[in-house]
This record gives C-alpha cells, structure tokens and sequence, in this order.
C-alpha cells in the first residue's frame, strides 16, 4: 500500500542536481521523523538522510556535504535536494516517515512506492 507520494526523480547528468518531494496520501497529524531511502539493483536499502520533528538531520557518509534533508511541518512535506550528483547514485529513492513510541505515542512506518533517479556520467 502506498502512504506517501513523491517526485522529483528522472535523468540527469553527473554533476548535476535533482530535489525529490514526498507527502502523506492522507492527512497525517504526527509524524516524528521523515527520510529518504535507495536501493539500488542487486543491493540493499540504504538509509540516505532523516529529519526529526526538532529539525536535527543525519546523511550517510557518501552524501554529506551534497545532499540536504528539509520538511515542512505546515503540508508534512519533505524534500531532498541532490546537487553534485554521481552515478553511484544512481538508485530508486524511497520517501519514508513515521512516528515512535516518545513523540507520538506510537510507532508506525510509512512507505513511498519510489522514484527512479538515474545518474549518468
């Protein structure tokens, strides 16, 4: 079942920059964390950035310093901004967001159906 919807994925040349977006299906009222997944062929999912309902972020080694996580709490919107762009990139990109036991008093995990970002060189 599809949760969340996103966009933004497509083409482009290394070295270049994509923003992939990402919103609930529905109206969600509490969500403590959102993020972005990949996977590439043959591979296992990868957490690639996260973002707290307090704004603190964390990336994976391989895209600090290229990528940027940032959310709109008003529209529960997330956004991912891929600049510097590699081939090893390349990969379908999985929104995700959720809710813990702490924030939201109870744990729940939602899933994009993905969106293909392919890099060429």
């Amino acid at each position: 079942q599809v949760l969340l919807v996103e966009s933004g994925g497509g083409l482009v040349q290394a070295g270049g920059s994509l923003r992939l977006s990402c919103a609930p299906a529905r109206d969600t009222i509490c969500i403590s964390y959102m993020g972005w997944y990949r996977q590439a062929p043959g591979k296992e999912r990868e957490l690639v950035a996260r973002i707290t309902s307090g704004g603190s972020t964390y990336y994976a080694d391989s895209v600090k310093g290229r990528f940027t996580i940032t959310r709109d709490n008003a529209k529960n919107t997330q956004y991912l901004q891929m600049n510097s762009l590699k081939p090893e990139d390349t990969a379908v990109y999985y929104c995700n967001a959720g809710g813990d036991s702490y924030y939201c008093t109870y744990e729940y995990d939602y899933w994009g159906q993905g969106t293909q970002v392919t890099v060429s060189s």
